[in-house]
């Protein structure tokens, strides 16, 4: 079975968006300094990417006006408005879990969760997410959209494996499926 990936940044105060949606915050503490390309060793093990529309639409009206970024993966968006499907991009009514277990049966790499908040929460909730990739970004913005919110029960982690550069921290966690 393929795995179900979490890849996201996080303010220091758990927020993955500013209160107006915005996520010009996602940079390290010196603008000068090196930053490490985590996105492109995470994504060669990705073939697969999972969004919301809030997700979907702040990609094509503000971060990549162009071009799709994702275009070497096959992306779903989970949406109710009538959008006609392209090439590389289903536009999907379907219940997100429903549509991730599917996706999870079939062949290929890992699927990556990439937003939002509600989508990440519905397979929380559901115990889905096998790995969990957050970067801590050295900002507290005090509001806007939290990455957790409240769940039903406890989700077990296990520290995979961390790193630190420009004041940003890398935290990669598994599942575990027992408490010991």
């Amino acid at each position: 079975m393929r795995r179900v990936v979490l890849f996201i940044a996080m303010s220091l105060d758990g927020y993955i968006a500013d209160s107006e949606g915005g996520v010009d915050w996602l940079k390290g503490q010196d603008e000068n300094a090196e930053n490490v390309d985590v996105y492109s060793d995470f994504v060669k093990d990705v073939d697969t990417v999972v969004m919301g529309w809030n997700t979907y639409h702040q990609i094509v009206t503000e971060l990549s006006l162009s071009e799709w970024i994702y275009a070497d993966l096959s992306s779903y968006v989970i949406t109710h408005r009538d959008v006609v499907s392209a090439e590389k991009i289903v536009f999907s009514r379907e219940d997100l879990c429903n549509l991730v277990k599917r996706l999870a049966k079939e062949k290929g790499k890992d699927i990556w969760i990439c937003g939002g908040a509600e989508i990440i929460r519905q397979l929380m909730r559901e115990d889905m997410i096998d790995i969990y990739y957050i970067s801590v970004i050295p900002v507290i913005l005090g509001k806007g959209i939290r990455l957790f919110g409240g769940l039903d029960r406890e989700i077990h982690l296990r520290l995979r494996e961390t790193q630190s550069y420009n004041g940003i921290t890398d935290l990669v966690y598994e599942r575990r499926s027992s408490f010991f």
